[in-house]
């Protein structure tokens, strides 16, 4: 067994945090440009060189790409060898994530109530927090800043059988023009199918997390990404909403066994930034 500190854990999610608040993912930045390379009216390359252009003075700066820098969505992989000492884990995950929000000047954007009174928390926190039990004896941390720009614009929907592939690429599409430009595109869509009504929705989130430059593992959710991002870019929404021929960065999709009567589907919308990252403690 190995003992791991669960300020180790708090630390690792400050330093994220402060990370993809100002620095793009590199697969993300170089899919942007490459999208770029196939526009062609004034108004959307002009959209283009200036997230590329945003991208570097974030960086240059050390300021948020975006004023909204989320709520924050804590993933942990805790290998089932680990023994965490030192106190609560979900306390430090929040202190973590107050650290990171306080400490590097971003945005705190979580309400303690939703309908009523929606007090600002002041802090960011609580995090949305999902923990797996894995093999090993490390512990992968990894954050999701989600803006609620696009995170409004996600839907779910309980298809049946029936519908097949056909009713989920429908679906998909209809989110992404229904989101229109109001979701910040180029998007990066994560969707999920099968699982139940939570579980879809949380494969979805999840698959935001997935590199664009890798595509599912399973050749025909490969393929049907591929054929989903071309029907979305033919949409022709285009970078923030100017009409070009970028829509969409890339669409990911995860899957899991579902119910004989089921295909539920949930597809979460991602603005172009898409911030997430991770780190491994051993």
């Amino acid at each position: 067994m190995k003992k791991i500190e669960v300020e180790r854990i708090a630390q690792s999610i400050e330093r994220i945090c402060g990370q993809i608040a100002c620095v793009y993912d590199p697969d993300i930045l170089t899919a942007i440009c490459k999208g770029k390379e196939k526009e062609i009216s004034p108004r959307s390359i002009a959209a283009m060189d200036t997230l590329v252009q945003n991208a570097q003075i974030a960086v240059e700066e050390r300021i948020p790409i975006c004023q909204d820098t989320g709520l924050a969505i804590v993933y942990l992989k805790i290998g089932q060898e680990v023994v965490l000492t030192g106190g609560s884990l979900y306390e430090a995950v929040n202190r973590g994530v107050r650290n990171g929000y306080l400490g590097h000047y971003l945005r705190a954007s979580s309400v303690d109530d939703p309908i009523y009174e929606r007090k600002n928390t002041k802090d960011n926190t609580p995090a949305i927090i999902y923990t797996d039990i894995v093999d090993g004896d490390t512990v992968e941390v990894s954050v999701m800043a989600k803006g609620f720009g696009s995170e409004n614009k996600s839907a779910l929907k309980m298809l049946t059988p029936a519908d097949g592939e056909h009713g989920v690429i429908d679906f998909v599409c209809d989110t992404v023009a229904k989101a229109g430009p109001n979701a910040c595109p180029p998007f990066v869509i994560g969707v999920g199918v099968g699982g139940t009504f939570d579980s879809c929705a949380v494969m979805a989130k999840k698959a935001l997390l997935r590199p664009v430059s890798v595509s599912n593992a399973d050749e025909r959710y490969a393929d049907l990404e591929n054929r989903l991002l071309d029907k979305i870019n033919a949409m022709h929404i285009g970078p923030m909403g100017f009409h070009g021929n970028t829509t969409a960065l890339k669409v990911q999709v995860e899957y899991a066994p579902t119910h004989i009567a089921g295909l539920p589907v949930a597809v979460n919308m991602c603005c172009h930034v898409c911030r997430h990252g991770s780190e491994v403690i051993e």
